[in-house]
């Protein structure tokens, strides 16, 4: 009996979801609900479902971050494959290309049954052609990759997003951090790595730690993404100051830096970016 968990933070979009889902697919058995990102997670963690239908905008993580951290989080060791992956999703038919282009299937709201049958169909065929674990978790990955390059996240800035877009906007060279009553310009040549603190960023050099208004996700397009690579949901490393990465016996990599003592978890949707010449 295939299963699915359904993540929406609005109740009567949840129920109408799960309602039409149940007369669409009488197999179909839904094993959680989540009402934010983190639960999300946990809860498909928890019960491994088949398949993951994820609203865009959640409480806390979006339904991408939270795909991507369930990623992360995924053990497919014993062979299980990574779920499918649905996005419902309010967006206007721009951010809807991003779906279509990285063929990660989508609803938009209010779900119709038409559209929904749609998605069901393609379900089932999946699920009958499901790839190994490791294969089907790579695929997952890249899918995601190019969503999370490609749609504009609810809450990043428009304008960074729209410069960022067209290539029009200079990159930054330094931060200005408020220090009590004086603005210190930190150059980003010195900045050793980018931390996320809620709405905030602690921004680390060899020997300084400075906090800027601003998110990760609002500041990553204002970077050069040659010399910084975002290598968790959490983290932005300049390239130059990671001396050398770890992978433990699971694949886990592990950044060593230069200057700093912390080291760096990298997620397993930026692992790509650590290849051995």
């Amino acid at each position: 009996m295939p299963t699915a968990l359904i993540a929406e933070d609005e109740d009567l979009l949840a129920a109408h979801l799960r309602q039409e889902l149940k007369a669409l697919w009488p197999e179909l058995q839904i094993v959680a609900m989540a009402t934010h990102g983190e639960e999300a997670v946990a809860m498909a963690l928890e019960h491994q479902p088949e398949v993951c239908f994820l609203d865009i905008r959640m409480p806390g993580m979006t339904g991408l971050e939270a795909a991507a951290q369930l990623a992360d989080d995924w053990d497919d060791r014993d062979g299980r494959p990574f779920p499918l992956l649905v996005f419902v999703t309010a967006y206007d038919q721009f951010a809807l290309q991003a779906f279509e282009r990285n063929a990660v299937d989508y609803v938009l709201k209010p779900v119709q049954r038409e559209r929904l049958s749609q998605t069901v169909d393609r379900l089932k065929a999946a699920l009958a052609q499901r790839q190994p674990a490791p294969a089907a978790l790579e695929a997952t990955l890249a899918q995601l990759r190019g969503l999370l390059g490609g749609a504009p996240l609810p809450g990043a800035s428009s304008t960074a997003s729209a410069s960022n877009a067209t290539g029009a906007a200079p990159l930054l060279r330094h931060l200005q951090v408020g220090v009590g009553d004086a603005i210190v310009m930190v150059p980003l040549d010195e900045v050793v790595y980018l931390e996320a603190a809620d709405k905030y960023v602690r921004v680390l050099t060899a020997d300084q730690e400075y906090l800027v208004r601003i998110s990760l996700r609002e500041l990553l397009p204002q970077l050069d993404a040659q010399r910084f690579w975002q290598v968790h949901r959490g983290h932005i490393v300049h390239v130059d100051a990671i001396d050398r990465v770890h992978r433990d016996d699971t694949g886990k990599l592990t950044l060593r830096l230069r200057h700093r003592p912390e080291r760096l978890a990298v997620s397993r949707m930026y692992g790509h970016l650590f290849k051995a010449m």
